[in-house]
């Protein structure tokens, strides 16, 4: 599993597939589902990350891969 979180943009994604992401859909406002070329889920990103993700302090404490 890959977490990584893009300050510049906030932008925190989680990925728990090397699959290549082929298509992409926002499934809520501010939610993107990856898929794979199966159409299977394999990582999230989450928009605007430092304002909607709770307890993001905790998520902060955790070694995250810079993007």
């Amino acid at each position: 599993m890959k977490i990584k979180y893009d300050a510049e943009v906030d932008v925190l994604r989680v990925h728990w597939s090397n699959d290549s992401i082929e298509e992409s859909d926002e499934t809520e406002p501010g939610v993107i589902l990856d898929y794979n070329e199966k159409g299977i889920v394999i990582g999230v990103e989450v928009l605007n990350a430092s304002q909607t993700v709770e307890n993001w302090q905790k998520i902060q404490e955790i070694k995250l891969e810079s993007c």
